[in-house]
């Protein structure tokens, strides 16, 4: 298990930006578009958009590392999904954006997905950029605290599911948590046949 981060200050630092703020204000069951862009950061300090991956689908999921159960499971069908592509995983990008920025840097973040399966991308921010993207996605999270508790002894309430952007980075569709992986697999196959063949 990963061991709690010991960079208070940065975490402080980043704090700053969602003072008073500990939850995604805009619900996930709203009217609004979902809009797939985001820019954060992976575990190289290299930005990362949506529009990063041209000819790839991307398959983005929410999540931390603390998290006790949704997390693990969903990353765990990921990877099971690139396995069972074969040869067409080629064509995907597992992303994991983490909606607690505070405890996941992009190093441990990236630690955490490579448990899983390696060409999964690990992706944090401040929480105000993390906060957009979830905005963005629709997705509600929230820090939940116990009376008492350490500062950095919380979970996170978050919304679950797989995000399926074409390449470019438009949105395509989304999985709820729990669908099939046998379904995930098969959607994305049509999808990547459907789509124009890479450029050489």
């Amino acid at each position: 298990m990963l061991q709690p981060l010991r960079l208070a200050a940065l975490a402080a630092l980043l704090a700053l930006a969602s003072v008073g703020s500990i939850a995604a204000d805009a619900p996930a069951d709203d009217d609004r578009p979902l809009r797939p862009r985001y820019a954060l950061m992976d575990a190289k300090g290299r930005p990362v958009t949506n529009e990063t991956f041209p000819e790839q689908f991307q398959l983005i999921s929410f999540g931390y590392t603390f998290c006790p159960d949704v997390c693990p499971t969903t990353l765990a069908e990921v990877a099971d999904v690139m396995k069972q592509l074969g040869p067409l995983a080629e064509r995907v990008q597992p992303v994991f954006i983490t909606v607690d920025p505070a405890r996941d840097t992009p190093v441990n973040l990236q630690q955490y997905a490579d448990f899983f399966d390696p060409r999964i991308i690990g992706l944090s921010g401040s929480p105000a950029l993390v906060a957009k993207v979830a905005q963005n996605y629709k997705v509600r999270y929230e820090i939940v605290r116990e009376p008492n508790a350490a500062p950095d002894a919380y979970t996170v309430d978050h919304s679950a599911g797989l995000y399926v952007l074409a390449p470019g980075g438009s949105f395509v569709k989304k999985f709820a948590y729990g669908a099939p992986v046998s379904q995930i697999v098969d959607d994305l196959r049509q999808l990547i046949e459907q789509a124009p063949a890479p450029r050489p």
